[in-house]
């Protein structure tokens, strides 16, 4: 079971995986805390796909109140500690540093990280069963800005690549906006590379 909820003002959306041992959480955003507090019996772990502010805000909070750990890939470590955008967004520290494309144990479940930079340098999707959380890399009909500070255009273009070579057809859960799944993506990430 998958439950969902946008969150803060950019409506990003803060995940919760009901696996038989517990909850995995993924991408806890600005206010997601109290939400996550009334959905989740069990908390297993933080998961991020990236560590821009509106997907990580709520990373410490709940590291610290439910005492679980957070798993962020290993080229976003850097922005859990720096306030890029200066909007005085709260501090954390990953517990586990996620290599790139490697798959994670949490509560017996495999979460494999594929990594897909170019919005961020960790950029990555994680994908849990038949479904992929895409964070700011896919969006339905979308890709994830390319204009920020530590975004790569050029990498972009190569995770695009990438991500239509996928071989897995999953269910999309991107990190603002509503699902989609890979076949449909593909064809919208072709007509992307092109723009780029």
């Amino acid at each position: 079971q998958i439950l969902s909820k946008a969150c803060g003002s950019y409506q990003t959306n803060c995940y919760v995986v009901k696996t038989a041992n517990g909850e995995i959480i993924i991408d806890p955003g600005v206010n997601a805390f109290e939400w996550l507090k009334s959905v989740c019996q069990k908390p297993l772990a933080v998961l991020n796909t990236h560590a821009h502010f509106d997907h990580v805000w709520d990373n410490e909070k709940a590291q610290k109140e439910f005492n679980i750990p957070i798993f962020t890939p290993k080229d976003d470590i850097f922005l859990l500690s720096n306030d890029i955008f200066g909007i005085g967004v709260p501090t954390s520290q990953a517990d586990v540093v996620v290599e790139p494309d490697s798959t994670v144990l949490v509560g017996g479940v495999e979460a494999t990280f594929l990594h897909y930079p170019g919005h961020t340098p960790g950029c990555s999707a994680i994908v849990i069963g038949e479904a992929m959380f895409s964070g700011d890399f896919i969006f339905r009909g979308s890709i994830g800005r390319v204009d920020f500070p530590y975004s790569e255009p050029e990498d972009m273009k190569k995770s695009l690549e990438k991500f239509i070579r996928l071989k897995q057809e999953l269910k999309i859960y991107p990190g603002h906006g509503g699902a989609t799944d890979t076949k449909t993506e593909k064809i919208s990430a072709a007509r992307w590379l092109e723009m780029l």
